[in-house]
């Protein structure tokens, strides 16, 4: 995870460094995240994971902007039992790191921002664990897809010029499997798990 850390934010440095005299915005985000697998017969948004990275602006007019970022995300599922309910119950981690890109669409109005637009992650690094036993290493094990697809809607809350703060929900429209699996919900184009992701970030301008 340092790595991507690192790379993230001497990237977002860079980029900072080279819009700014373009007319651009630019700065840096961190958030941390609340996320679920839709199709994994387990429900609830258990997981926690961070929300970091950096972004880049561009006002095309008082009112609207589009903005393009690249974070570290961290999402996936936990199932913790409640064995006084069912004893033959068992715990549950999924974690799933993604390098996201979204590209969005900012209206603002008075002190309040909108967003929406689709995001593309890369998928770095997963680990998967069933009764505290490692199950990502068997053979047959049904691997996380490599890519994904998102879209993203949200809303901010502007502090002042410098800083602002919201909430998003991340949700993928792509099966994040390589196969489909038992437990698979229909999403738009095809069945399968997907990553359903709630998001609370600041927001800093360079």
């Amino acid at each position: 995870m340092k790595r991507y850390l690192i790379a993230l934010l001497v990237l977002t440095l860079a980029i900072s460094e080279t819009v700014s005299a373009q007319g651009f915005k630019g700065g840096a985000t961190l958030g941390l995240v609340g996320s679920q697998v839709a199709g994994d017969t387990y429900s609830g948004y258990n997981k926690a994971g961070v929300y970091v990275g950096g972004w880049v602006s561009y006002d095309v007019s008082k009112h609207s902007a589009f903005q393009m970022e690249m974070t570290y995300f961290q999402k996936g599922s936990r199932h913790n039992p409640d064995y006084e309910k069912n004893p033959a119950d068992f715990p549950y981690l999924f974690r799933a790191d993604y390098i996201e890109v979204p590209l969005l669409y900012l209206y603002k109005t008075g002190r309040f921002i909108i967003e929406t637009g689709p995001s593309m992650g890369v998928l770095v690094h997963y680990y998967e664990e069933s009764d505290q036993l490692p199950i990502s290493d068997y053979d047959g094990y049904n691997r996380p897809a490599r890519l994904s697809l998102q879209i993203n809607l949200g809303m901010r809350f502007v502090i002042n010029e410098r800083f602002n703060a919201g909430i998003r929900t991340n949700n993928s429209l792509l099966n994040i499997r390589q196969n489909n699996v038992t437990g698979d919900v229909w999403r738009i184009f095809d069945h399968g798990q997907y990553h359903d992701a709630l998001v609370i970030a600041a927001y800093y301008r360079f």
